[in-house]
């Protein structure tokens, strides 16, 4: 005897199987699916700007620009945006600072890195309302002039990119890390995290902290060699302007 629970139609005074009553939504699914399909073509046959018909009766919802203040690369910018717009949009597309770049656009290449009171981060991943009054620093932004930054200079010597898309990513997330070495903030690979003061700039932790930033032509060894000599000669230097 079959013992499972049974489901009741309410146009039947008996119990439905359970598996008729299944049945019979997904025959009522795929058909209201078809309606709804011809129902949008009936709307557009015949008609050169069809496609328009049925998106036009959507009402449009006005988007609210936002105030924002941002200091970039020692320029204050006043601007009214977009809160969905990203960081990495604003700074590409309505400011023209084109060094930063679009890569996975879901911050697992690190090529848009830009630095935000002095941290690393991904800008593709971050609002521009939400960094409102922060100070900024991109690619543009890491030389003095016609002077290079000293980690440019090291990327030069040591052949630290080839294609170079990754490498304005590469820049601002050395020079942040080199900040947070000077700092004392440990990572996965630190031998003594209880140790106070600097932590020793392994090639191990430059690899570790550097796994952020993808370089798909494989310019590791140089990338690696660039940031251990730039050490040297950054000690105590500010990672902002």
């Amino acid at each position: 005897m079959d013992e499972r629970p049974q489901a009741f139609s309410p146009r039947m005074e008996t119990p439905l199987p359970i598996d008729l009553q299944r049945r019979g939504f997904l025959q009522r699914g795929a058909l209201d699916g078809t309606s709804l399909f011809l129902s949008q073509r009936l709307l557009t046959a015949g008609n050169p700007e069809g496609s328009n018909v049925a998106l036009a009766t959507v009402p449009q919802v006005a988007i609210e620009k936002v105030a924002v203040r941002l200091r970039i690369n020692g320029s204050n910018y006043g601007l009214r945006l977009d809160p969905r717009v990203s960081l990495l949009d604003l700074l590409r597309e309505q400011l023209n600072l084109t060094g930063t770049k679009k890569g996975c656009n879901h911050g697992q290449c690190g090529a848009c890195t830009v630095i935000i009171d002095g941290r690393r981060v991904n800008s593709c991943l971050a609002l521009a309302v939400i960094h409102d009054g922060s100070e900024i620093t991109t690619v543009e932004g890491l030389a003095s002039g016609d002077q290079l930054h000293p980690l440019q200079t090291a990327f030069i010597k040591h052949e630290g990119f080839q294609c170079g898309y990754c490498t304005s990513g590469q820049l601002c997330s050395a020079v942040a890390m080199l900040h947070e070495v000077e700092q004392g903030t440990v990572s996965h690979v630190t031998e003594d995290v209880r140790k106070p003061g600097r932590v020793p700039l392994t090639d191990d932790e430059i690899r570790e902290r550097m796994s952020g930033n993808i370089c798909r032509c494989g310019a590791y060894p140089g990338i690696v060699s660039a940031i251990r000599e730039a050490s040297v000669s950054m000690k105590g230097v500010s990672n902002s302007r």
